[in-house]
């Protein structure tokens, strides 16, 4: 009788847990079906009525496509506002083509983007300009360097009566985490090839080396003159008087002095502003205007297009990182499908990566050149940044088209491998002890540092990942082994530099490099189709919303300490690692 209740109520456990599984999985794929939902509403079409005007509200994070950050939204609790970089160019392009546009207003909010998606952005806008006879009108409170960017493109800058205008240069900076580890009694140990390698050196050096203060250097007056030269031609100002009011921080300036120096062209309330601008589209103050967002034109004007297609990959964040980004595995897999497939007549891939790990960017590279071996042209198109594993995936291509502020190159290979002996033994007061058969069975090993033997077997994988590097950009580039040396040691170029060297072959967007893949394969009526998600909705939100809530309790906890904490964390927590990822520059 007692083995029956144990056997009953075992059922009994076993069916409520089952139960409550079911719920909670239900619960939360009823939260991501909600969330979809809403994101598809929020997608709709708008009416477009005549002399209606595209709103580009700067207040966002660009991203490279437009994806379901709604539902992390909904689900973190925060104000993601994020726009795809593709949803913002079909706005520009819909509200050049259709007559029922007058205009488009820029509102300067605060746009974050990469410098080669704001140089795509303006040169829409300048497209626009040009080609329609529609006007353009720029409005902030206080407008940042970037949003100034593309401001400076519009017929008319308003600026608050009591607003500022940010002009003050590019800039690069590092933070250093040596002193820090020496403290806690942490040691790295780096292998690497490549004089301009330089993301190893936060945790070897206390400043920039002379390499990397040159190799940024060389960037920043590099993005920092296309940025000027811009602005200078938009407002008829000499590029030297525009550096000249940088150096005086126009932001603190009166807004009078913005206006006598032509940065902009009148200073008003924005319920001012509202009058102007209902006064260019209507020619009255008391008809109200149409707005749309570029979320509300997703939809407009797309086509199916004939039964041939043209595939578009997405490659973008770190190779095989922690969180968001490229699994090599999956993307692999997905490229060795699209060479199988028959109605895909050629493949773009576009990339925006700092790069990663070693093994996953030659999974990629060898996937890409299926591709090829099928007879399809592959083009790769880059972003803000295609740089070392991101330009490994990138170099085999027939044609690379990248922007003059696009950061690429970085061929070099480094290894780290963190040791933390002395915190164990002298800070903390733990002593490990080991038994082992082969001199080699506890290597790698956090708490032990290299012998010479296992430093130079180190050093000789990461030389021949190099060569192998160096081998892949000299076969795609149809260039010397010599002269992409010449150009590699990991040292990052902007666009305009590349071009120079031979790293790619055209400025140009992602339409260009469809356009140039649709005349390789011959064709005039395609589609164009998109690779699906690497990971479903479901794994991707939830686990986005549990490491979320983790990271937030952390910055409540300790603050500006944070960064500092998480990079030490992240060294700790890796034996191991071979990457191809440069350090990124930031304005």
């Amino acid at each position: 009788m007692k083995q029956f209740w144990n056997i009953v109520l075992g059922s009994f456990v076993g069916v409520w847990i089952a139960l409550m599984l079911f719920s909670v999985l239900s619960f939360f794929m009823s939260f991501a079906f909600i969330g979809a939902m809403s994101l598809l509403e929020g997608k709709s079409t708008a009416t477009i009525t005549d002399n209606t005007v595209l709103r580009l509200d700067l207040g966002c994070t660009v991203d490279e496509r437009t994806t379901e950050n709604d539902l992390l939204s909904i689900l973190s609790d925060e104000d993601n506002s994020k726009t795809g970089l593709d949803e913002i160019l079909h706005a520009i392009e819909v509200a050049k083509t259709d007559d029922r546009f007058a205009g488009i207003y820029i509102e300067c909010n605060g746009i974050a983007a990469g410098t080669a998606s704001l140089y795509e952005i303006r040169n829409a806008l300048a497209d626009f300009s040009n080609e329609s006879g529609k006007f353009i009108y720029a409005y902030g409170d206080n407008i940042a360097q970037s949003d100034y960017y593309l401001a400076s493109i519009a017929d008319s800058i308003f600026v608050n009566t009591i607003g500022a205008i940010d002009l003050h240069g590019m800039g690069a900076s590092v933070m250093f985490f040596k002193n820090a580890l020496d403290k806690i009694g942490v040691e790295m140990q780096i292998v690497r090839v490549g004089t301009f390698k330089s993301a190893v050196e936060p945790y070897i050096l206390n400043e920039m080396s002379d390499a990397n203060r040159l190799q940024y250097k060389v960037l920043t007056d590099n993005i920092w003159g296309t940025v000027v030269d811009a602005i200078a031609q938009s407002r008829q100002i000499p590029a030297s008087r525009i550096n000249e009011m940088a150096d005086s921080l126009t932001y603190l300036q009166e807004t009078q002095y913005l206006i006598d120096n032509h940065l902009a062209d009148a200073a008003c309330y924005e319920h001012e502003f509202d009058n102007k601008l209902k006064l260019a589209v209507h020619g009255d103050t008391d008809t109200e205007i149409n707005f749309v967002s570029p979320a509300d034109l997703v939809n407009e004007g797309i086509e199916d297009g004939g039964n041939s297609k043209i595939a578009v990959i997405y490659a973008v964040g770190e190779i095989d990182g922690s969180g968001d980004g490229i699994n090599s595995a999956k993307l692999s897999q997905t490229i060795l499908d699209l060479a199988d497939d028959d109605d895909v007549k050629g493949v773009v891939l576009r990339v925006n990566s700092p790069g990663g790990s070693a093994y996953g960017s030659e999974q990629i590279w060898y996937a890409l050149e299926q591709i090829k071996a099928a007879g399809k042209p592959l083009a790769v198109s880059m972003g803000d940044m295609a740089a070392s594993g991101g330009y490994y995936i990138s170099c085999g291509a027939n044609r690379i088209f990248a922007e003059p502020t696009t950061l690429t190159g970085s061929i070099g290979v480094f290894g780290v491998l963190p040791c933390a002996q002395e915190l164990f033994e002298d800070k903390i007061g733990i002593n490990i002890d080991v038994v082992k058969t082969n001199e080699n069975a506890d290597f790698p090993m956090l708490t032990k540092r290299m012998t010479p033997a296992q430093a130079a077997a180190m050093q000789r994988m990461v030389n021949h990942t190099y060569e192998l590097f160096v081998s892949r950009c000299a076969n795609g580039r149809n260039m010397p082994a010599d002269s992409i040396k010449a150009i590699a040691e990991g040292r990052v170029w902007a666009g305009i530099n590349a071009m120079e060297i031979g790293l790619i072959d055209e400025y140009g967007n992602l339409d260009d490099a469809i356009s140039w893949v649709a005349s390789e394969a011959g064709l005039t009526d395609y589609g164009i189709s998109y690779a699906p998600d690497q990971e479903d909705l479901f794994s991707k939100y939830f686990s986005k919303y549990v490491s979320m809530k983790t990271e937030e309790k952390l910055k409540a906890e300790i603050g500006p300490l944070y960064k500092c904490h998480k990079e030490l964390t992240r060294i700790l927590s890796r034996d191991n690692i071979l990457c191809l990822a440069p350090e990124v520059v930031t304005e």
